[in-house]
């Protein structure tokens, strides 16, 4: 048996004291803690970070390589929904997720995915139905059922979607919520359907009503959606039923920070060190009865080291009493996986890109930086020779879906506030069934750019008539095999050359990725048609 020893300022949050101490380690456990003498020179040693709601493959990573990162950040654990898989490679995807997560040290929590397809107004690539729900608790023993994004089924009393819940209970695994908006009566009957918990709040008004209700609210920051700033006061209002995550982080971010910048953010907001650490670490533990460490005797070995409590750099990351991250090192390696996919589209036309005049006006997808939702708007559309065209001067660019697993015609709409002049961008990540989509100013580069992802067989592109970069995601379609520093340099260089091509947004490929969404207000385009969400059904492009 390996036994080290680590001194420091330990962080107790069932005490809520700091205390200087030994740790002694060994057989994966903490087997000592001794008290020394107080010295404030020690660094500080705390309970590691968790993420209480992420897709690891937003990342464009696969766990091994997602965790050789999130180490770095002092993030011991996740709780992960693999949705995005299960949506491309059904019960496949999911225990390919499982399967490679073990290979190293690091504490993935899976759920069981939901809503596999996520509607029936798109086309996925598999279906993951009661008999494989039941087999995944049965057989793996996942934490609990992923987000139910179908609130609408919720509402309506589906019996489909009340039989998963049903399941969840059956096992006594918590539900996972998805109700971005949802106020009122209607927010009250889901909650009591079962629903623990929501990460999608972006109102403080909001989440106050679910918490109010018995719901437990996850603050999310992620690469696209940004609540924290509206949400961070019920850290300290509300602090037991409070965690934090991610949700959907892209490898550029990734890079540079991840729950640990969150714990920063609140302490500079005055928030209390204990009271946020408990967010960050004790509370999604508790909710999902995980078996990780809070540095007690006897405790799974899960800690961090961290240089002060100001700027929270990380010294030293253990996991299951293994030093996995210390002094600038990670000390586990890669891991290799073949690829499996699932691509079935053949390359398109420029012809198919083109949108004959059908009315007088068109409806828009309005986007809105640094959110997920997006709103609604009726124009006049430019023409040109009888087709509708992008409109440079009132920034409405042209958008599609193009269905990957079927050898389907493009389904087309127009969106506004992407500020793109020139060129087209596309990728394979858009959930959640993970057709293509793409944004572009012309057809032959929208064109070039759908063909780009199809010739890879998944990943991200940019395409400016006959220039077309790309980052190639062969595992599922939306991941890499990589080394995780090398795909989020790829991925900088072409949010990068997108930016230089004067798009406004933050980050674009992650607003485009949830533009196919249509479990987010208002207004969607999958690969079936314009979706109205607060309707729930798929409408026409064109009034009459």
């Amino acid at each position: 048996m390996s036994i080290f020893t680590v001194k420091g300022n330990v962080i107790d949050l069932f005490s809520q004291t700091i205390y200087s101490a030994e740790i002694e380690v060994g057989d994966q456990k903490i087997l000592k803690i001794n008290k020394i003498e107080k010295d404030p020179n020690l660094p500080y040693i705390l309970p590691g970070f968790i993420d209480a709601h992420i897709h690891i493959e937003s990342s464009m990573l696969i766990p091994s390589e997602f965790a050789k990162i999130a180490v770095q950040h002092g993030t011991v654990a996740t709780v992960s929904d693999p949705h995005e898989i299960g949506n491309v490679l059904g019960l496949e995807g999911v225990i390919f997720m499982i399967e490679n997560s073990k290979k190293v040290p690091f504490h993935f929590y899976f759920g069981v995915p939901s809503c596999v397809p996520c509607t029936s107004f798109e086309t996925s690539g598999a279906t993951i139905g009661l008999k494989e729900i039941e087999h995944l608790f049965e057989s793996y023993d996942l934490k609990y059922l992923s987000e139910m994004m179908n609130y609408p089924a919720v509402l309506a009393n589906e019996s489909l979607v009340m039989d998963k819940i049903s399941l969840a209970k059956k096992y006594n695994k918590p539900v996972d919520g998805h109700a971005p908006g949802l106020m009122g009566e209607e927010a009250i009957q889901y909650i009591k359907a079962g629903i623990t918990t929501d990460h999608e709040c972006f109102k403080l008004d909001e989440a106050l009503h679910k918490l109010k209700n018995g719901m437990k609210i996850i603050i999310r920051e992620g690469s696209a959606a940004k609540n924290f700033d509206a949400l961070h006061p019920i850290i300290t209002t509300h602090t037991k039923d409070v965690m934090l995550c991610s949700d959907d982080k892209h490898p550029d971010e990734l890079i540079h920070g991840h729950i640990n910048l969150l714990v920063k953010r609140a302490i500079k907001e005055n928030h209390n060190l204990f009271k946020v650490l408990s967010c960050a670490s004790l509370n999604p533990i508790e909710h999902y009865n995980l078996d990780v460490g809070l540095l007690r005797l006897g405790d799974s070995a899960d800690f961090i080291m961290v240089n002060n409590l100001t700027d929270f750099s990380i010294l030293m990351t253990v996991i299951k009493g293994k030093k996995v991250f210390e002094q600038g090192q990670v000390n586990f390696n890669s891991v290799k996986e073949t690829a499996l996919n699932h691509f079935n589209a053949q390359k398109k036309q420029v012809e198919e890109f083109e949108v004959p005049v059908q009315g007088e006006e068109i409806l828009l997808i309005k986007v809105i930086d640094k959110q997920l939702l997006t709103e609604k708007e009726m124009v006049k559309p430019k023409i040109e020779n009888n087709l509708v065209v992008t409109d440079l001067e009132q920034d409405i660019l042209k958008i599609a879906v193009v269905n990957r697993y079927q050898n389907n015609k493009p389904s087309l709409g127009f969106v506004k506030n992407f500020g793109l002049k020139s060129g087209a961008i596309a990728s394979c990540v858009a959930h959640d069934s993970h057709n293509i989509v793409a944004v572009g100013v012309d057809d032959e580069s929208i064109c070039q750019a759908v063909n780009a992802i199809i010739e890879n067989k998944g990943g991200i592109a940019f395409a400016n008539k006959e220039v077309v970069h790309t980052l190639a995601l062969p595992i599922g379609g939306i991941m890499s095999n990589k080394d995780g520093y090398e795909v989020a340099k790829k991925y900088e260089n072409l949010n990068e050359i997108v930016k230089n091509n004067q798009c406004t947004l933050t980050a674009p490929f992650m607003t485009l990725s949830f533009l196919a969404l249509l479990v987010i207000p208002h207004i969607k385009l999958s690969d079936k048609g314009l979706f109205d969400v607060d309707q729930f059904r798929l409408i026409s492009l064109f009034s009459h």
